[in-house]
């Protein structure tokens, strides 16, 4: 379609956008800026759109183009009509921040301290620099709601665990590589644990079931702080 996105087939009833091949911030934005044109002007065999950190994917409704001989190439025409992925589908979707408040180190950051020797950093440098950054939600996955956060700093990164828990607690803050995120339930993982949260990031009975959604800001706040400062 463009120098700029690839559009690959992804089984019968799907489609792939490609915007690249890397966790990248400027990608990123590429992706659900797509995804927010589509969304200004969805057609009905759209069923979703699910955003990943460099690629979207589009699950279509093949009953919808009955009378059409190969419905995914009607799509790509569509898509090409719309000149999506070319910068003039630069809809920018209005931005929700959360402030999320964690208690860092002990039982609720159990690696906080090996992460803070990893860095060579003392555990409340650690502290401060996770709280400075401002994340955006690349993507949701692996768990109902668990959000991968763009933003980190370079400095923060550690490997993940070579051996997962078997059990991390709900609202549990980590960090694997480069990004940080959250665990909405609790279950097994290999990210170093040096928080948590009393945020809910997954309710069935609520009407958006994820707390985060794709494109999402979030900030940090050291709970121990706030609750120093409160009056």
């Amino acid at each position: 379609m463009n120098d700029f996105l690839v559009v690959e087939t992804l089984g019968e009833d799907a489609l792939l956008l490609r915007f690249g091949d890397a966790i990248d911030a400027q990608i990123n934005r590429r992706v659900h800026a797509c995804a927010a044109a589509l969304q200004c002007d969805r057609p009905d065999w759209l069923i979703d759109i699910v955003p990943a950190f460099a690629t979207l994917a589009l699950c279509i409704d093949l009953d919808a183009f009955a009378d059409a001989r190969e419905p995914l190439t009607e799509v790509r025409r569509w898509l090409q009509s719309r000149k999506l992925g070319t910068g003039a589908d630069a809809v920018v979707a209005s931005v929700r921040t959360h402030l999320i408040k964690v208690r860092y180190g002990g039982e609720s950051g159990p690696d906080l301290e090996a992460v803070a020797a990893h860095a060579g950093l003392l555990p409340d440098a650690v502290i401060d620099r996770h709280c400075a950054a401002e994340y955006r939600v690349g993507m949701l996955g692996f768990a109902p709601g668990f959000p991968y956060l763009i933003g980190m700093d370079a400095g923060l990164a550690m490997p993940r665990h070579a051996t997962p828990r078997t059990r991390v607690d709900a609202g549990s803050v980590g960090i694997a590589g480069a990004q940080t995120g959250i665990y909405p339930r609790s279950g097994p993982g290999g990210w170093q644990i040096i928080g948590r949260t009393d945020e809910s990031l997954f309710d069935v009975s609520r009407e958006c079931p994820a707390l985060l959604e794709p494109g999402d800001s979030v900030r940090f706040i050291n709970a121990a702080e706030a609750d120093r400062s409160s009056p």
